[in-house]
């Protein structure tokens, strides 16, 4: 826990400091746009190309080097960072706003632990109530205290503005969907079908291929259907991809059984990357740009976090009540899990539909470049 408590802290530090260079140095929303389409595609890249690499190595050696393989990466970064990008500071020291950063912090750990709560033992236990009201207290606490701080840790009206705020709730959703997704198939895969740890790695490599396909196809829907359609279009084939991997059941063959709903479910997944993106840190300057980052990256850590703990609880609870049959278990739990993510993908498709309106040209990266980066 500490080890992992370490990784996430420095994770938050490095993960909003690369995207808010990259908004900041494409400014113009149509390269913007591209920067921050490639920057989503890396990522989801970086995700598909992980689960490929610690299958292998947990399979061709031990899977204590799934963190290992990391450390020289940890040692070159800082080394060649310095001579890659300038150095930027504001020119403005801003107070640590401490009592939001507890506050925010406790609320979203209160909440994490009632929804784990929920997934074992049902809504109407008292482990479950109490937390989920004491996030609620936290979280109005944290609003009242952002109201009045001087120098708050999220000011409000940044928060308020719609189409950040409707693209961070649907990023919630997809990351709680698509992380639980990319779990809960490796671990079936290795339980339910038998493949082994480097087989189940190897398996994921046509996932990676549609994320790019999915990536090629975003900066084009979205010139030509605009952001909102794209957006509804990849939740809504994700969802239908997360269906079709739902149905993956004993003896079915990869082919036939696997294939089909994780070329379906990457293709959506690819689609949504860059324009959720984009969305998210709309209308961002050179003065918050760090700031939307962080938000839209704390989002997606917290519904991946979310989608796992809840969705592997749930099918947990759902397998060991239906079957004593450890693999028919399995099986069901999983089937049950991945149709509820899909529904998380329908839900944030009708989120976008309803309240994502066109956001002005203004909004969108058109803010011009500050003067340290045009003298670079």
């Amino acid at each position: 826990m500490a080890g992992r408590f370490a990784q996430g802290a420095g994770a938050a530090m490095a993960g909003p400091a690369a995207l808010s260079l990259i908004t900041l140095l494409f400014p113009g929303s149509g390269e913007r746009a591209r920067a921050l389409g490639i920057w989503a595609g890396i990522a989801g890249l970086g995700g598909t190309a992980g689960l490929v690499i610690s299958g292998a190595l947990t399979g061709l050696v031990s899977w204590r080097w799934i963190f290992l393989i990391n450390l020289p990466v940890a040692v070159l970064a800082p080394a060649v960072l310095p001579r890659l990008v300038a150095e930027s500071r504001a020119a403005h020291r801003a107070r640590l706003d401490v009592p939001g950063a507890v506050l925010g912090t406790g609320a979203v750990l209160a909440l994490v632990y009632g929804l784990l709560q929920a997934g074992e033992t049902g809504w109407g236990d008292a482990g479950v109530i109490l937390p989920m009201l004491l996030a609620a207290v936290l979280a109005a606490s944290f609003l009242a205290v952002e109201r009045r701080a001087v120098e708050p840790l999220v000011p409000l009206p940044f928060l308020a503005f719609r189409t950040r705020a409707v693209a961070n709730a649907a990023t919630l959703l997809f990351s709680a969907a698509f992380f639980a997704m990319a779990f809960l198939l490796m671990i079936h895969l290795q339980t339910v079908l038998g493949y082994g740890p480097l087989t189940a790695g190897v398996a994921y490599l046509p996932y990676g291929v549609g994320i790019l396909a999915g990536m090629w196809l975003s900066s084009r829907a979205v010139t030509s259907l605009g952001a909102r359609r794209t957006l509804v279009t990849s939740f809504l084939i994700g969802s239908a991809g997360l269906l079709l991997l739902s149905g993956v059941a004993p003896g079915d063959g990869y082919a036939s059984g696997v294939l089909p709903g994780m070329l379906v479910t990457s293709l959506g997944c690819g689609l949504a990357l860059p324009a959720l993106t984009v969305a998210a840190v709309t209308g961002t300057t050179g003065e918050d740009a760090g700031l939307g980052s962080a938000v839209f990256s704390s989002v997606q850590q917290v519904g991946g976090a979310v989608g796992v703990a809840v969705l592997v609880s749930l099918a947990a609870r759902r397998g060991g009540s239906v079957s004593a049959d450890p693999l028919r278990a399995a099986t069901e739990g999983f089937s049950f899990a991945l149709t509820v993510a899909a529904a998380l993908l329908v839900l944030g498709a009708v989120l976008i539909a309803v309240l994502l309106g066109r956001p002005p040209s203004s909004d969108v990266g058109s803010q011009s470049r500050p003067a340290a980066l045009r003298a670079r």
